[in-house]
């Protein structure tokens, strides 16, 4: 486990299981979400994951350049391809001092091989990360990927975010339709809004790259670059946690009309994410207030 530190914010990175954020705090107060309501060992116990060489499910053979390529499930208990496999993967580390770490793997899921790259950088009142990968296959592949953090959620958390339109899941939590369509009510965030009580599973599009999350005690700012798609997940009011995953693209984009969100790379060719976090004590009197100017 690396540890990284700088003033009172400590983060946590287990470079043994993808590479994911363990733990991140600062003064004592939890930046992320690790364990509540999830399978203690599992990846998803942790407070973030990567994402890459794609984000969530494939659903069936894609075809590309005229080609088709098949992609196996590789997560026990889900019948698609979820998440690429740079979660699962032990990653080595090129570079460390106390308050970054560069962390590099080779992944490969058929017909997926690349070289991806993470470096995290902490400082007193943000985290910093970027996420490169390179094509190795010898054909020009559609790579896609990002971020899966997990946050708390109580009665307080609010969540506001800037996109124009949603895509719809059915029981496999793939879309329902070939293009996104308007957010019902309560599924619509352009002001600080309470999570819905119900599950939300749902991808929104043309995101803004920027989210505030206002929680009890600490308001958080969420800004990333290279994304413009959005997840937001969380089962239902009774559960502790709720995810925000900043991505490249739609459920299943492999697979829909234009393959929408996905970057081709011939071989040789990278492309690059960034993350950052930056948080600051709540200030309930403005909650409303963009934070971190």
């Amino acid at each position: 486990m690396i540890q990284l530190r700088s003033g009172a914010a400590r983060a946590l990175i287990d470079n043994n299981l993808g590479a994911g954020v363990a733990g991140l705090e600062v003064a004592g107060r939890l930046i992320l979400s690790v364990g509540s309501g999830r399978v203690s060992g599992s990846p998803f116990a942790q407070g973030m994951n990567l994402l890459a060489p794609f984000s969530n499910r494939i659903s069936r053979p894609f075809t590309f350049n005229g080609q088709t390529h098949a992609v196996s499930a590789n997560l026990s208990g889900e019948p698609f391809a979820i998440h690429g496999d740079a979660f699962q993967k032990s990653w080595r580390i090129l570079t460390q001092s106390s308050d970054r770490v560069t962390l590099a793997l080779k992944g490969n899921i058929s017909p997926f091989q690349y070289d991806a790259r993470v470096t995290y950088v902490l400082s007193r009142d943000d985290f910093h990360v970027r996420l490169d990968m390179t094509n190795l296959a010898k054909f020009t592949l559609p790579y896609g990927g990002g971020f899966h953090p997990w946050f708390h959620r109580d009665a307080k958390t609010k969540l506001a975010f800037q996109a124009d339109c949603h895509w719809p899941e059915d029981e496999r939590h793939l879309p329902t339709t070939n293009a996104p369509i308007p957010s019902p009510s309560d599924w619509q965030f352009d002001q600080a809004s309470s999570l819905p009580p119900r599950w939300i599973n749902n991808t929104f599009s043309n995101w803004d790259g920027l989210a505030y999350i206002y929680q009890s005690e600490i308001d958080l700012k969420v800004k990333a670059s290279g994304l413009a798609t959005a997840v937001v997940y969380s089962p239902g009011a009774d559960a502790p946690f709720f995810c925000f995953e900043p991505v490249s693209h739609p459920v299943d984009a492999h697979n829909l009309p234009g393959q929408p969100g996905l970057v081709p790379l011939a071989p040789g060719e990278s492309l690059s994410f960034t993350l950052q976090l930056s948080w600051q004590a709540s200030d309930r009197t403005s909650a409303n207030k963009e934070l971190l100017q």
